[in-house]
């Protein structure tokens, strides 16, 4: 799962040179053979990664993605970036977490069914504000479903991921980047 930040960074005849961008592309400390810096149009930056953060997936699912969950790129409005942010800081401030056995991977026993492995960890006490906010979801590959240690980790994960993004400010004369989501798998 990931989020990039594309910049906007063509040049344009009627620009002033103060106004104008300068790239520049090396490999091995050498002007790279095959990259045009004067057609370079954008740069992308990788600023979020999410391992099988199936509540963040859900959001982005349900909220950019109109219900598609497609591994496809999508665009990302900022004011839906803050949205996440909100509710993934309303999720922690309602967390309390308390001792319990955590699920932590699956062995098959003789028959073939599936058993669970238990270990010491926590989970939410109170799972209704989490729950309503922003659900885990099960699915392929979606990692594990329940409330726990791990499920706070990616809201914690998410939060920091936006707040530094949105301790940026662009000065006047700057484009703001737009932000685009994907997940493989």
């Amino acid at each position: 799962m990931y989020l990039s930040k594309r910049h906007y960074v063509q040049n344009w005849d009627f620009m002033q040179p103060k106004e104008k961008h300068q790239i520049t592309v090396k490999k091995g400390g050498k002007k790279h053979p095959f990259i045009n810096p004067e057609k370079i149009t954008y740069i992308t930056e990788n600023v979020g990664y999410w391992r099988k953060a199936n509540a963040i997936h859900a959001w982005f699912v349900d909220n950019v993605q109109e219900g598609n969950d497609d591994c496809r790129e999508y665009y990302v409005e900022t004011e839906k970036l803050k949205e996440l942010l909100e509710l993934c800081k309303k999720v922690k401030e309602s967390t309390v977490l308390i001792d319990a056995k955590i699920q932590n991977g699956y062995t098959f026993n003789e028959q073939g069914n599936k058993v669970y492995d238990y270990v010491d960890g926590k989970v939410l006490a109170d799972t209704s504000v989490a729950e309503e906010l922003l659900p885990s979801k099960d699915g392929f590959f979606f990692g594990g479903t329940e409330y726990d240690q791990y499920y706070m980790e990616d809201i914690e994960n998410t939060i920091k991921i936006l707040e530094n993004e949105f301790s940026i400010e662009y000065p006047k004369g700057f484009y703001e980047p737009d932000y685009y989501y994907r997940a493989s798998w």
